[in-house]
């Protein structure tokens, strides 16, 4: 018989449903009440970095000539983890932002940025801060206490290859690319994670952050609420503007999700709010400087910021290779944002290359802004991949790539060149690739630059005629009791044990925990429950749809007027939303300089210079570069002897050198390769190391080959290279035999632990 609904006892399943409904209720509000407590607690211990490593201070920032709340942490790994610091590994410095929050969440558990750079060996540190900023501190002193402090790191390892990597989180990429331009020669390659560079960068209908400076009338209400907290501002505000981007997330997904897996989700749910709830102050000179100068005046991305010093904060000037990681579904920085910097700053890949910069991209399809620096998949795919081959991406040639990582395959050629379950390889990209992810157009530009104009209006009249009324009614503890009345702090005090009331909650939860009731998996009210919990979030994702489209109506019609527009003097002919770019003339002197310099190197140099030069013209088909072509020299170069090895920064000027005289006259260079290698056995050894090294992808192109041949001819091999075997037990025995080969002939191969 046909039954159109399962069969069920209708008033058992509403009994055990609403059993553990109670029981979940007051788990709930219990772990409301641990939370509360654990934030109080916090709070009281100084809010120290959240961090699940041990670790040491090594340099204390206010102890500095220019003092500021920043430390300088070494990661000590537990004895019982079983990892072993190499010193002669790349050091790894991690750097996490100071944007509402305090330090730690690039490390707050073993799956973290520092927790793969540890696993892998390398000497990890961390540069955390203090929850109050030094009196009449500016991030002036903040960059040149982080300048001290990576300059210390490369001080305590002086035998490790390559520079100090940083990886930076959120706020704190613009902030070490801000330092690396000041101090180009300071750093190995730049992790820059989820970092918002470009602010005004974003598509129409997806980014709504971007409106926020314009829908408030610019930074005065930064002013207002600096002065408010007698010259410091509360991160707590920050943190609301984020809360509200996602209000589905916020006020609904986020605790019912604690609440539906209440048995399971305590643990991971406190320890992320142990970090989320510790609220830090920044001075009102520090977040004015950021909302003028890079939210609203975008001023970093153009080259406009110009330090007390009088140094211009060119990003240009960065000669560390920077690698960009954003994800499309982040919220807060999308890739826009994250990678528009390099379309208001160069005009075509050679202008990357005439600078020798290298910049190179990774993005996730949907991970959110937080997942970039927490989630544990991100940290065993992503993050792992950039600290293995971080070497590789010191080596790169100057230019624009994309990394992309793939999941490592039975059939991949040479196998076991590839470190680890994924392969990555860095893909040649142009402008073009970066304008399809969507930027603004003119007049988009245009109501940005309306805004920064109104910013400045507005903030001048509020110094004229509010700001000295609202500093005199002013006091530190009227700032104090303004603070602890914040919304974000109270109620973190009024569901903890200083509240009476939650103190029965703790009674009660330990009575539900020793008779624990969950409910059946396939229980109907609880099938309706989940209904429910989505139609909820549906519902606040519409309304927060409707709240975006509003918000990007308003700003579009408000700062789009020609009559605000010129007012502000930029609705008149000739006026440009962005600086024009000038020609630099001096840099382009260095250049032609520094080109003819490598021209008459063309005849010199040995083997490496050699097979850099036959690589380069033998892969001109514009193909990628992998990890295990970079695994192959490697290998190569372990072989040689230790006085006949280089440094990696040594072999990267070689390849930067070389690249630009292929570039410059290739002909000319190739002509010179006999004389690079003026014996028939180097020149064999050289030409059978290009073979391997195009064989680790699979099977060399036929154009590849061709060039090979042309090589030979030019270098008068008139026998032919052996190709490389396709039987397992000659080719073993055949690569065996080169590298021995290539070991004995004098090969300039780079060595040691890093090195190539």
């Amino acid at each position: 018989m046909f039954t159109p609904f399962p069969p069920c006892n209708p008033f058992g399943s509403a009994l055990e449903y609403w059993t553990d409904a109670f029981q979940r209720t007051v788990l709930f509000w219990d772990v409301m009440r641990k939370r509360g407590n654990q934030a109080i607690e916090h709070t009281e211990a100084g809010k120290p970095p959240v961090l699940s490593f041990r670790n040491e201070v090594v340099i204390d920032g206010r102890t500095l000539e220019r003092p500021c709340n920043y430390m300088l942490l070494r990661i000590l790994p537990s004895p019982e983890s079983g990892v072993r610091i190499d010193p002669a590994k790349r050091p790894f410095v991690v750097v996490d932002p100071r944007a509402g929050h305090g330090p730690g969440i690039g490390g707050f558990k073993p799956d973290s940025q520092i927790g793969n750079a540890l696993e892998a060996g390398h000497p990890c540190y961390f540069i955390s801060f203090l929850p109050d900023p030094v009196p009449g501190q500016t991030l002036g002193d903040v960059a040149s206490a982080e300048a001290a402090f990576i300059e210390r790191v490369h001080a305590m390892h002086p035998d490790a290859e390559g520079k100090p990597c940083v990886i930076a989180n959120c706020q704190a990429g613009w902030a070490v690319m801000a330092m690396g331009a000041i101090h180009p020669d300071l750093m190995g390659p730049m992790i820059i994670a989820g970092s918002p560079l470009s602010y005004w960068a974003g598509v129409k209908g997806q980014n709504p952050m971007r409106y926020t400076g314009g829908l408030s009338g610019g930074t005065w209400l930064t002013a207002l609420a600096s002065d408010l907290g007698n010259g410091r501002f509360d991160g707590s505000l920050l943190v609301s503007n984020f809360e509200r981007l996602n209000p589905s997330h916020t006020y609904w997904s986020k605790p019912y999700n604690l609440y539906s897996k209440i048995d399971t989700e305590e643990r991971r749910y406190l320890e992320f709010e142990k970090w989320w709830s510790g609220f830090f102050l920044l001075n009102g000179e520090e977040i004015q400087a950021i909302t003028d100068e890079l939210f609203v005046g975008n001023k970093l991305s153009t080259g406009q910021i110009v330090t007390r010093e009088g140094q211009r904060v060119d990003l240009r000037n960065i000669r560390s290779p920077i690698l960009v990681f954003a994800s499309f579904g982040d919220n807060i920085t999308p890739p826009q944002q994250a990678l528009g910097w390099i379309l208001d700053l160069y005009e075509s890949v050679d202008d990357i290359r005439s600078r020798e910069q290298t910049i190179i991209y990774n993005l996730h399809h949907d991970i959110g802004h937080l997942g970039i620096f927490v989630s544990g998949k991100i940290a065993r795919k992503e993050t792992a991949e950039f600290v293995e081959n971080i070497d590789l991406v010191d080596l790169l040639p100057p230019g624009l790539y994309e990394l992309i990582i793939e999941p490592k395959r039975p059939d991949n050629a040479e196998s076991d060149l590839i470190v680890g379950s994924y392969i990555t390889r860095f893909e040649p990209r142009t402008l073009d690739d970066i304008r399809a992810f969507g930027v603004n157009d003119e007049q988009d530009d245009l109501r940005f630059a309306t805004v920064a104009r109104v910013s400045d209006v507005n903030l001048g009249l509020y110094d004229l005629f509010l700001r000295p009324w609202v500093r005199a009614m002013t006091t530190e503890t009227s700032a104090q009791t303004l603070r602890r009345m914040s919304s974000h702090r109270a109620k973190y005090y009024m569901l903890s044990d200083a509240n009476p009331a939650m103190r029965a909650v703790g009674a009660m939860a330990e009575s539900v925990r020793e008779n624990r009731h969950p409910v059946s998996d396939d229980n109907p009210y609880l099938k309706a429950q989940n209904e429910i919990s989505e139609g909820i979030v549906r519902a606040l994702d519409a309304w927060r749809d409707m709240r975006d489209a509003a918000y990007e109506t308003i700003f579009m019609n408000t700062y789009g007027s020609p009559m605000l527009q010129a007012l502000v003097g930029l609705h008149r002919p000739g006026a440009e939303a962005l600086p024009r770019r000038v020609r630099d003339e001096a840099h382009e002197a260095l250049v032609r300089k520094r080109l003819d310099e490598i021209r008459s190197r063309v005849a010199q140099g040995g083997s490496l210079e050699a097979l850099v030069r036959i690589m380069i013209h033998v892969r001109e088909s514009g193909q990628g570069v992998d990890e295990r072509g970079f695994q192959m020299l490697r290998k190569i170069g372990k072989e040689r002897r230790d006085e006949e090895r280089i440094s990696l920064d040594r072999f990267r000027e070689i390849l930067k050198e070389q690249v630009f005289l292929m570039e410059l006259d290739r002909e000319r260079a190739l002509a010179a390769l006999p004389k690079l290698m003026p014996t028939e056995q180097s020149r064999r050894t050289v030409v059978e190391a290009a073979r391997q090294l195009l064989d680790v992808r699979g099977t060399a192109h036929p154009d590849e080959l061709a060039r090979l041949r042309q090589i030979k001819q030019l270098l008068d091999l008139e026998k032919e290279v052996p190709a490389r075997a396709t039987e397992a037990s000659g080719s073993t025995h055949r690569q065996a035999g080169c590298r021995d080969e290539v070991a004995r002939s004098g090969f300039d191969g780079v060595g040691g632990e890093g090195g190539v």
